[in-house]
């Protein structure tokens, strides 16, 4: 499964993406792994949570970032969950490519059962309507 985190900038999506992958970790539910842009959240993270800088591996296209999250799991086949903030950081990526990325990680996590959830500074408006059904939309 694949969601979306949705909304326009300020809304709280990594508020909710820190929040959600805390619970997830205190309820003992698999490996979390947190992707970000720095290091900046480190303390708001639950010291289990694994917090990423993709920054730091100098991912520049959506197929490399692709490829990053790939490498994740082959790694740890426990990862239940990983949260991506920032994307637009870390990749440039427009509406047509992340649908097919939001494709083929659907792919990964079918077989390989873990979830992604991917914060946007999109509202609903500027999303095709099938990428919406696996929207979480937030708001200010």
């Amino acid at each position: 499964m694949v969601k979306l985190v949705i909304g326009p900038s300020g809304s709280g999506k990594t508020k909710w993406l820190i929040d959600e992958a805390n619970k997830e970790k205190a309820s003992g539910n698999g490996n979390i792994v947190f992707v970000d842009t720095d290091d900046s959240h480190i303390y708001s993270l639950d010291h289990q949570v694994r917090l990423i800088n993709a920054n730091k591996y100098h991912i520049n296209s959506v197929n490399g970032f692709y490829g990053f999250l790939a490498g994740i799991i082959s790694r740890d086949y426990d990862i239940k969950k990983i949260y991506v903030d920032g994307i637009y950081d870390i990749v440039d990526i427009s509406v047509e490519e992340l649908g097919q990325l939001s494709e083929e990680l659907t792919k990964l996590s079918e077989e390989f059962e873990v979830e992604f959830y991917i914060g946007l500074n999109k509202e609903k408006s500027e999303l095709p309507s099938a990428m919406l059904e696996n929207s979480i939309e937030l708001s200010l």
